[in-house]
Order: C-alpha cells, then structure tokens, then sequence
C-alpha cells in the first residue's frame, strides 16, 4: 500500500466524511432496510432492493475512504517552507498571453476543487509546477491547447 501526502485539512475532511458515513448513513440505511421488510415479499419490493444497494454503496465508500486513511501521510504545510514548489504550496501564476493571474494550491486528490483553487498534485497544471521556483516560466499542456505561466509567488499557508 502506497501512501499518499494529504494536508491536514484534507484529512480531518476524510475522518468527518467517514464518520458521517458510519454514524448517519449506515443507520439510517439500516433503518430503511428493515421498514422495508415490514412491507412483505422481499422478492419484488423496490424499497428493499434499493435500500440494499445503497447499502452496499455505502459500505464501498465506507472500505474505500478507510483505505485512503490509513496510506493518508499529513503534511503539516504550516511547517514547510523554500523556493521551490513542493505539495501544499500556493502558488501565483501569470499567463504569459493574456496576463491574467491565477492562484492554485496543490493538493491530494481527494482533496482537489478546481473551484476553490485547490489542483491535485498529480494533475498536469502541478507536475509542471512542481520543483519549479519564482520568476521560472512553464509550459502547461491543458485540453484547451498549452500555455505559458509565469511564476509570481510560492507560499506555504494552511
């Protein structure tokens, strides 16, 4: 089993989803189930069958996100620092071209949100990023066609 950086945030939000998983779903599944019993024939009633493969659904995601916390390694980003970018950096960008600027924080990928800015560091955009420093300029290949950043800020925040 590979272990796989998350930050501290990122795994308080992976032991809050699998207790809520746990604690709330799992009984409230549970409870479903046995209402649906109550109704008889077990053979054609949707409530069961559908209670029962959310069930297992919910066991899936329960098995799967204990797996993920146990290979979880917690990097405090609070404690990191340096020139170069490493997971939990935050990164400024320009975009050569269009000179908009753009800030991205990289991340696990359970944790990554393009939309709160948060890329995950096996993502093109971080694999370029990654080991790079201020003033360095990169070629990003993205599905919309490659562009040119430049490097504006590194910063280690939680």
């Amino acid at each position: 089993m590979d272990k796989f950086q998350i930050t501290k945030q990122g795994y308080q939000k992976l032991k809050a989803e699998i207790d809520i998983l746990k604690n709330v779903e799992r009984p409230k599944v549970i409870k479903q189930i046995a209402e649906a019993r109550e109704h008889g024939d077990l053979k054609e009633n949707a409530e069961y069958h559908s209670a029962k493969d959310k069930q297992g659904f919910i066991e899936a995601q329960i098995s799967d996100l204990e797996e993920k916390f146990l290979r979880a390694e917690v990097i405090d980003v609070s404690k990191l620092s340096g020139e170069k970018i490493q997971f939990g950096a935050t990164v400024k960008l320009e975009n050569l071209d269009s000179e908009k600027k753009v800030t991205y924080k990289i991340v696990s990928e359970f944790e990554a949100n393009i939309d709160d800015g948060l890329i995950s560091s096996v993502s093109p955009v971080a694999r370029a990023l990654l080991g790079k420093k201020i003033g360095d300029e990169v070629e990003i290949q993205t599905p919309g066609g490659v562009i040119n950043y430049e490097i504006l800020e590194v910063k280690f925040v939680e």
